[in-house]
């Protein structure tokens, strides 16, 4: 039998879809990140969110966006900022039912971007 990973423990497409549909309401509807999505085309980001995490947590695709750096350079995002979003995907896994273990797995994935995504 092959080995369970954390994308199918997540539900597989299906899970991550939601997960993402999720975290981005969540994201939106938050007053100190909203504007950094205004000009956004947001389907492109959901599908690159998407890919992304199917991606760290062991999912048959891969992703083939920006490194993070480039696709954050503009940005100018704060350590408040990156925090408030890795709380809302946090969250957004928390509803979806996702164990603590396995979302403790998916921030850490997120955590080990930070540089990257504050360009530092």
């Amino acid at each position: 039998m092959a080995e369970d990973t954390l994308y199918d423990r997540l539900g597989g497409d299906e899970g991550l879809e939601a997960v993402v549909d999720d975290f981005y309401e969540r994201v939106l509807a938050d007053d100190d990140l909203r504007e950094y999505f205004e000009d956004t085309d947001m389907e492109a980001l959901r599908d690159h969110q998407r890919a992304f995490l199917t991606m760290v947590t062991g999912g048959p695709t891969t992703y083939d966006g920006d490194d993070m750096r480039a696709a954050h350079a503009h940005l100018d995002l704060s350590v408040a900022d990156f925090e408030g979003v890795a709380g809302h995907l946090g969250d957004a896994l928390r509803a979806a039912g996702v164990s603590e273990a396995d979302r403790e797995a998916v921030l850490s994935a997120v955590a080990d971007l930070e540089a990257d995504v504050l360009n530092r």
